[in-house]
């Protein structure tokens, strides 16, 4: 069976949601770890951010959810060893009208995922989502199939506000879809140190979520917004900037949580 499912998870766009996609699965991949990312966004910014053309109408997720491809046809190897992609297009964004009248239409993603578990999946330690930045049919689908959910939420004003809707979305799709969803870390994105704002939200959200907290934040930093117009995560582009510092330590803070929830379990 695959590892954990993660759905990185914010409603509101320009947060660093698709960055963290990008550069924690890539740090993750040059530790050894296999690592899926399925990008459920129809803007296809983690595809291209990754290399790929999101004008690819056969590898594309959407493919895979209308039952046109398999999903281990649609997999591409990314430019970084260990890390693939099901990379997404804007087709994506026709599915909520195309499967209006299906019940079951939630669970897309999930039966997916569970069908070629004993095949395509299970040879990864870890399958990402991205999610686009809405509550929509593409979002409660990604709900629905994770295990748990990454929310990367920037150091900036109103930002707590935001997360109390997704919170309250999140707790919907544990009593009625998935009753096993938690949250596995909130991670602090676009931080800067010279404003007094963003040590406050950091105050505020590690009082309000604890340790879910990841001790790591993110700086804003240029660097880290360059890199997906060359196609690359930053750990390629400029693997010294402090973006891609602060993506390699929260890559090891998330390899020791897992450690942790498996030594909990054994």
């Amino acid at each position: 069976m695959a590892g954990s499912i993660i759905s990185v998870i914010n409603q509101k766009g320009g947060v660093g949601k698709t960055t963290t996609v990008i550069n924690l699965a890539a740090a993750l991949a040059k530790k050894g770890k296999k690592i899926l990312v399925i990008d459920l966004d129809p803007q296809g910014n983690a595809t291209t951010g990754l290399g790929k053309s999101n004008n690819d109408e056969e590898k594309s997720i959407y493919n895979v959810l209308i039952g046109k491809t398999s999903a281990q046809s649609a997999i591409q190897e990314s430019a970084v060893p260990g890390l693939d992609l099901i990379g997404s297009n804007v087709n994506l964004s026709g599915l909520e009208v195309e499967t209006a009248n299906d019940a079951n239409r939630a669970f897309l993603l999930k039966e997916i995922l569970s069908k070629e578990n004993d095949s395509c999946f299970n040879k990864y330690e870890n399958i990402f989502i991205d999610c686009p930045p809405s509550l929509s049919l593409l979002t409660v689908i990604s709900l629905v199939s994770a295990d748990e959910l990454l929310i990367p939420l920037q150091t900036e004003f109103f930002a707590l506000e935001g997360i109390t809707q997704l919170v309250k979305t999140i707790d919907r799709i544990k009593i009625n879809l998935n009753p096993g969803l938690g949250i596995r870390g909130v991670l602090l994105t676009m931080f800067d140190k010279r404003n007094k704002l963003s040590s406050q939200v950091d105050v505020e959200a590690r009082k309000h979520f604890k340790d879910k907290v990841y001790k790591t934040v993110v700086p804003r930093n240029v660097r880290l917004s360059e890199a997906p117009s060359h196609g690359m995560p930053c750990l390629i582009y400029d693997k010294n900037c402090s973006g891609s510092k602060s993506y390699v330590n929260l890559a090891e803070e998330f390899i020791s949580q897992s450690n942790q929830s498996m030594g909990s379990a054994a």
